[in-house]
């Protein structure tokens, strides 16, 4: 299996950003907050917001790249969505929890 993480399955553009938090579907739990809205392209594309609350430049670099990772050995797995992810302050990151959270949180239902 391929697992690659090309700019089409990437959120880039502030408006396509704006278009997911617009649509209100929001779950969390204690590692991640995800925005989620349907996409008619076939596959998953993720986005980042992890703000300065989380820690330091290395803190979030590190929130960053094991939320990519997370998604590209995972993306298979998931929905075709839009997926905005916001890490929670408090929690320090693993691939293998942050991995869990995000493909529990895709699927969980209201």
């Amino acid at each position: 299996m391929r697992h690659s993480f090309p700019k089409s399955h990437r959120l880039l553009a502030s408006a396509d950003f704006d278009r997911v938090f617009a649509a209100r579907k929001s779950r969390g739990d204690k590692r991640l907050v995800v925005y989620l809205l349907p996409n008619d392209l076939g596959h998953p594309r993720l986005g980042l917001v992890v703000s300065r609350k989380v820690g330091g430049a290395v803190v979030r670099n590190r929130w960053k790249r094991l939320l990519r990772e997370a998604f590209r050995l995972h993306q298979q797995d998931l929905p075709a969505m839009d997926i905005v992810c916001l890490p929670r302050p408090a929690h320090t990151p693993t691939l293998e929890s942050l991995a869990e959270s995000l493909v529990g949180l895709t699927y969980r239902r209201r």
